[in-house]
């Protein structure tokens, strides 16, 4: 799902993904995109990451725009803007408020579960 996304002064267009997996439940990833293309942050729940360098990065993380590796570098997400929940709705809102969405779309939350 592609939710579009507008800036508060109406100069930059943005995208808000939301990726789940139809068979590995645990698997989302959701992600908010700038000019169409670039990615400035992406959360993967599920699977691990491994970064350039071999570290390998455990779920959930967070990959934010790097001026020349794009979305090829993970961190771990920081526990006090994304919580321990099992609830891929909390979460996607954590991500949401991460990324300063001022006014977020409204979302069924069926469509998580």
């Amino acid at each position: 799902m592609a939710i579009p996304l507008t800036s508060v002064d109406k100069r930059e267009k943005f995208v808000l993904d939301v990726t789940r997996a139809q068979i590995r439940l645990t698997k989302a990833t959701f992600q908010n995109r700038a000019r169409a293309a670039i990615i400035l942050m992406r959360l993967d729940l599920d699977p691990p990451h491994r970064n350039p360098d071999g570290e390998e990065i455990p779920c959930p993380h967070l990959r934010i725009y790097r001026e020349g590796h794009v979305d090829k570098w993970a961190i771990p997400a920081p526990v006090d803007k994304h919580t321990d929940s099992s609830d891929i709705f909390l979460k996607f809102e954590a991500f949401m408020q991460h990324c300063n969405i001022a006014a977020p779309p409204r979302i069924q939350k069926g469509l998580f579960s």
